[in-house]
């Protein structure tokens, strides 16, 4: 069972689930756009038999605040401060889709920080056509501004992000959902060979590849994250 908690980081309190033995290696998990922490529910009791888990509520989602200001660098911001409040230094980090990005973004910018870097169907961060989506009727478990403002950036990403692939030094499992996936696949394939060590496997379940096949996603991180490779040293901060 995991455990819920609240942390104020930088004014925003952000929600967060952890599970599994507190003294074994921290594994962070980043949900995708309209999620939260409990997306990860049917596969975090696997990893957390050997891994200490902790699966956030991104701001404006779930149970983490709503501020009303949003950007994937502030969601990497939080993701930080979140990693300095509990004194995690390196951690190995997972994120899915828009968690996906938020994670690459900080293995980037802040390389020291992630030891392995696991990243499930993520788009490449190229522009692509903008479109405004509709608003889901009823009471949503997010904000739909945040919503419209995350969407409005990875239709026109920073033009930095591409360019800043190479400098991620942790090693990095791209996991491509196949055909079935709206994403580009073409793209996922060209952001693991920009990832100087980074590798691609793909299981064609589409897009929610650990909703769909979670004993073939669980198999293949558990497998990238306790091979035998030693994590790529970290660079000076």
């Amino acid at each position: 069972m995991a455990d819920h908690h609240v942390i104020d980081v930088g004014g925003v309190r952000l929600a967060y689930q952890v599970s599994g033995p507190p003294d074994a290696p921290p594994l962070v998990m980043l949900h995708a756009l309209g999620e939260d922490a409990t997306d990860w529910d049917i596969v975090a009791p696997v990893f957390a038999r050997s891994r200490r888990v902790y699966a956030l509520d991104l701001r404006g989602h779930g149970r983490s605040d709503w501020p009303g200001t949003y950007s994937l660098q502030l969601m990497r911001d939080d993701v930080l401060g979140f990693l300095d409040a509990l004194a995690l230094d390196r951690v190995d980090l997972v994120g899915h889709s828009m968690g996906g990005i938020v994670a690459y973004v900080l293995a980037e910018d802040c390389p020291q920080r992630v030891d392995r870097l696991v990243l499930e169907d993520v788009p490449i961060p190229r522009p692509r056509e903008q479109t405004t989506p509709a608003r889901p009727d009823g009471k949503l478990t997010f904000d739909w501004d945040m919503v419209l403002a995350v969407r409005r950036q990875i239709d026109t990403p920073d033009a930095g992000w591409l360019e800043r692939l190479s400098r991620i030094t942790a090693k990095t499992l791209v996991v491509a959902g196949g055909p079935r996936s709206h994403v580009s696949q073409e793209g996922i394939a060209e952001l693991a060979r920009r990832v100087p060590h980074g590798r691609v496997v793909t299981i064609p379940a589409g897009h929610l590849i650990h909703k769909s096949e979670p004993m073939e996603f669980t198999k293949a991180v558990l497998e990238f994250l306790q091979s035998q490779d030693e994590p790529c040293p970290a660079p000076e901060a």
